[in-house]
């Protein structure tokens, strides 16, 4: 990696013709991903991936570039080539002095995954795919992946920052599909940490590659979901998909700017139920979406989005942060150094209230338990969204009566917000990749929570 005084000089040539700020990222990213399929080996991928990203901003404008040369002459020319993108008249600037910033947040790594043999990590896809097939003739079909990345950055800017982080992250996939007389039906388990090899100290690949496999077997007998407006309970095990999607990309101060998001100007007031407390959270040690610092050098930061229903702010990168007048809150994310940062979630999650779970689902006549989401599209601009089932259970008299497949949930997330009548005092995060823009590693929760009505798509 590079020194502070050649940092310092880059954004200098950076800053030369003119713009308000200069950044550096550098990047090394060691990572593994591996995929079973068919009963074999079908893919391994090992490798190093190293560079460099310069950002220039002036007013409204960014300027970018990239580079996997990580010469120092040659990152100075890329700087100098971003800066004469920016003509807008070179201004005086006050001396660059990069002050490193050290991180006291406990992120321990037992065993780095980047020095585990391959075998061994091949040995846990080979043990998932034997127990999900020992289920039988109506597995047709059973994926294992199995990714790590350890990913090393430092990050400078004109304004004097200068921090170094460490992300290393392990996932592990097990993807199921059963079939029997024409009915088709998929089970998934895709558990993932902020964390070393360790991670299969916590999670079993057999325990995984099971509860994925009994998931399809059971949803194959499984009769239609009804249809109608209904009251729901999203079990916790949901995860948050719903804060994620129908409203924390609302939340995002580039939606903000641009006055696309439907909670634009609405800073203190009234958004949701009393009992909705929505929050996104970086610092949580462990979670696949925590870091350090964020990907524009911002310590990562606890931030109350939405307090007992009352709008409190916004997540912001440093760009559309200054934009909408707010300071940055850690939000700034990127996939890699050939990307430019913007505001995107970390951890973010329903508050957990104080009713018991079942004490929720006792108070349901007839209606539908979310174990498990699917796929879906929300509208950012309005907030309308339709979401897919994965797994789903009736209710009747307060209690869980079967499965039910190809139940559609189909809303607006702030009007859901606003009438959501129970909490309960659990919570489970579920790890994902966000699509937005690029990608980015994040995780949702959610407590389980009563809806009162909600339209269910299924068989009329």
């Amino acid at each position: 990696m590079l020194s502070k005084t050649q940092l310092e000089e880059i954004l200098y040539e950076a800053l030369k013709t003119g713009g308000e700020s200069a950044e550096v990222f550098l990047e090394e990213t060691n990572s593994t991903q591996i995929v079973l399929e068919d009963n074999r080996i079908e893919k391994i991928t090992n490798g190093l991936d190293a560079g460099a990203g310069i950002r220039l901003i002036s007013g409204k404008e960014i300027y970018y570039g990239a580079s996997t040369d990580m010469n120092v002459e040659s990152l100075r020319k890329l700087a100098k080539t971003v800066g004469q993108s920016c003509r807008d008249g070179a201004r005086p600037h006050p001396a660059i002095d990069l002050k490193p910033t050290i991180s006291d947040l406990p992120y321990p790594i037992k065993i780095r995954p980047h020095e585990v043999p391959i075998d061994e990590k091949v040995s846990k896809l080979e043990l998932a795919n034997k127990a999900a097939r020992s289920f039988g003739d109506k597995i047709k079909q059973v994926t294992v992946r199995y990714a790590d990345s350890n990913q090393g950055v430092t990050i400078a800017n004109s304004e004097g920052v200068y921090v170094e982080d460490n992300r290393i992250r392990t996932r592990f996939f097990v993807n199921v599909i059963a079939a029997d007389g024409g009915v088709i039906q998929t089970g998934y388990e895709a558990p993932g940490k902020s964390c070393g090899f360790e991670f299969f100290e916590k999670y079993d690949p057999e325990k995984l590659a099971r509860l994925a496999t009994e998931r399809a077997l059971m949803m194959l007998t499984a009769p239609p979901a009804p249809s109608g407006e209904m009251p729901v309970v999203m079990s916790s095990e949901a995860g948050g998909t719903m804060v994620h999607e129908a409203c924390g990309h609302g939340l995002e101060a580039d939606f903000i700017a641009k006055k696309t998001s439907i909670y634009g100007n609405n800073i203190g007031k009234k958004v949701a139920s009393e009992l909705v407390t929505v929050i996104d959270d970086a610092t949580l040690a462990g979670n696949f979406g925590s870091f350090r610092f964020d990907d524009e050098g911002t310590p990562s930061q606890r931030k109350v989005l939405i307090e007992n229903g009352i709008l409190k702010g916004f997540m912001s990168d440093r760009f559309y942060g200054k934009m909408i007048g707010v300071r940055a809150s850690g939000n700034g994310r990127r996939e890699s150094f050939r990307n430019k940062p913007t505001c995107r979630m970390t951890n973010t999650f329903i508050a957990p209230g104080k009713m018991d779970p079942e004490e929720i689902i006792n108070s349901i006549d007839r209606g539908l338990l979310v174990k498990r989401m699917g796929g879906g599209e929300v509208n950012v601009t309005n907030g309308d969204f339709v979401f897919e089932v994965s797994e789903g259970y009736l209710i009747e008299n307060g209690k869980v009566k079967h499965p039910i497949r190809g139940a559609i949930l189909t809303g607006n997330g702030p009007k859901v917000l606003e009438i959501i009548d129970m909490v309960g005092k659990d919570l489970h995060f579920i790890p994902g990749v966000c699509g937005k823009y690029d990608h980015a590693p994040v995780s949702d929760a959610q407590p389980t929570m009563r809806i009162p009505k909600i339209i269910v798509g299924g068989k009329f």
